[in-house]
């Protein structure tokens, strides 16, 4: 494939400054790019590797004089970056059929187009959607409902009952509608709380590899359209998760609360259960939750706090020691005054 930098600029919006007429074959970084491609300059801290760069064109948010290349200017180039790799990278589905190697249960409904490898099971009631991509090892239980345009990567599990949307993208090892980890205690020992809920999955929601999102005590846990979760992310019974929030590596959710749209938790953040999290809320790395956050307010630390006062906390961690030794020395110095006072009033 080739595209004119014109013809990009026509497609994904920005104004060509050089040469518009200018072939692009791919689509590469600073470093890597060689004469045919297109890079982009997202972050200024980069700025230092563009002098080096051999790219035929640049999408950047201004122009820079010193270098004799063309440019694709455009407002945000890390999204004009992430469509034009679409562009290049991203091949036509193509339906490849049911393999033979599949078992698919007579009571399946199968839709149109679709992809299913072998050793893919399809249990009792299931509903596929059209153009489904079905790789090997995928398990689907019973009464599962998927939609259109979806991919299950290898050894994915979705358990009975669960809801599956429209493009939506599982990665190897997710497990959708796990029991959700709920106990009562007899006499000091456990009894198991039977989870008799569902997952409900919405559109265009993309799950990392071996990430769990557990099936609901009763009512459903829900995840909400344009969600997008990590690898090693948990997510407990009975969450609901707004739109278009983003969970990274290794967070908890425990069971119950509910994150607003537009949420971020950064990579090992920790969800205490119950708890309520407002649109735009961000948490920082390792942020340990145990209380409501409200809308638009950014945490960290464990226990989270604001921001700001985390930063301030963070400052005085390393100055510890040296203000344990002022504060040594200011004691001893007391206790001498304190004795010089006791002697003068015994004179």
């Amino acid at each position: 494939m080739e595209k004119t930098l014109t013809e990009l600029a026509q497609r994904f919006g920005g104004t060509v400054v050089g040469d518009g007429a200018i072939k692009i074959k791919g689509l590469a970084s600073l470093s890597e790019a060689q004469e045919g491609h297109i890079t982009f300059l997202a972050n200024p801290k980069y700025r230092c590797l563009l002098s080096k760069t051999r790219a035929s064109a640049i999408i950047a948010s201004e122009v820079i004089d010193e270098l004799k290349t063309s440019f694709l200017i455009v407002s945000d180039p890390y999204l004009v970056y992430a469509k034009i790799a679409r562009l290049f990278f991203l091949k036509p589905y193509e339906s490849k059929g049911i393999s033979n190697g599949a078992i698919i249960s007579l009571t399946a409904r199968v839709g149109k187009d679709v992809t299913i490898a072998p050793f893919v099971y399809v249990g009792e009631n299931v509903v596929i959607g059209d153009r489904v991509t079905l790789y090997p090892g995928v398990y689907i239980g019973d009464d599962v409902k998927i939609g259109d345009d979806v991919i299950f990567y290898p050894n994915v599990t979705i358990l009975r009952d669960s809801f599956i949307g429209d493009r939506v993208i599982l990665h190897s090892g997710v497990v959708i509608g796990g029991d959700g980890f709920g106990y009562a205690q007899e006499k000091g020992r456990y009894v198991k709380i039977p989870q008799a809920g569902s997952v409900h999955i919405d559109d265009d929601v993309e799950i990392g590899s071996n990430s769990t999102v557990d099936r609901a005590a009763l009512g459903k846990t829900w995840i909400k359209r344009g969600v997008k979760i990590d690898n090693l992310v948990m997510v407990a019974h009975n969450v609901v998760v707004g739109e278009d929030t983003v969970i990274v590596a290794q967070s908890g959710i425990a069971g119950s609360s509910e994150l607003g749209n537009n949420v971020i938790l950064a990579a090992q953040s920790g969800i205490a259960g119950h708890l309520k999290i407002g649109n735009k809320a961000i948490v920082g790395a390792r942020g340990g939750v145990s209380q409501d956050i409200s809308p638009g307010t950014m945490v960290s630390g464990a226990p989270a706090i604001p921001h700001r006062d985390w930063l301030k906390a963070v400052t005085l961690f390393s100055r510890f020691p040296e203000l344990y030794q002022e504060l040594r020395g200011i004691k001893k110095k007391v206790e001498a005054l304190e004795n010089q006072l006791k002697k003068m009033e015994e004179i």
